[in-house]
């Protein structure tokens, strides 16, 4: 395993993946890192919907290509065999930042393990539709629940993208 420096130093959104299955104690092992991520209050609100059943995961890349005005058949998920949506529940002030920390946990985990990430948008317009309401449904989440972001997981088909040069002005000190 990368150490936690190097993974938050070279991890890079990948966009082109394997067909190839992520192995389920890999998977759970990212997934138990999502679950560890800072919420506020404790309060845990966030949800992981792991979606690794291929007839699901296409059904929810249709729609997202649909909420992203996309031509039919692009997939916005670039081929990952696997997808990570995060939700939280709504009436929690901080979800957003729940969530947003999960998804960062997620994406962190995959790349100490040698899996790409990539987060993809749109999961608060997915589970406003009645595709994502059903899908709650479906899975007995009950509630009021927004869509925070995806993480399409899978292994890289190509080269890792290289890091942008830093920006000079990233942090302003104050000593």
């Amino acid at each position: 395993m990368k150490d936690a420096l190097e993974v938050l130093n070279t991890r890079r959104s990948v966009r082109a993946f394997k067909s190839d299955a992520i192995p389920q104690h890999i998977l759970e092992q990212i997934i138990q890192a999502g679950t560890y991520a800072p919420t506020g209050r404790g309060r845990q609100s966030p949800v992981i919907i792991a979606i690794t059943n291929r007839e699901l995961r296409d059904k929810v890349s249709a729609e997202n290509c649909r909420i992203g005005g996309w031509e039919k058949g692009f997939d916005p998920f670039y081929g990952a065999p696997a997808i990570l949506l995060v939700a939280a529940k709504k009436d929690v002030p901080t979800a957003v930042y729940d969530g947003s920390c999960v998804i960062d946990n997620l994406m962190n985990a995959a790349w100490a393990l040698g899996v790409g990430s990539c987060w993809i948008h749109r999961a608060k317009e997915e589970l406003e539709s009645e595709f994502g309401k059903k899908l709650l449904a479906s899975l007995g989440i009950e509630g009021e629940y927004i869509g925070i972001g995806h993480v399409a997981l899978g292994y890289a088909a190509g080269e890792i993208p290289a890091a942008a040069p830093r920006k000079s002005d990233w942090v302003y000190w104050v000593k």
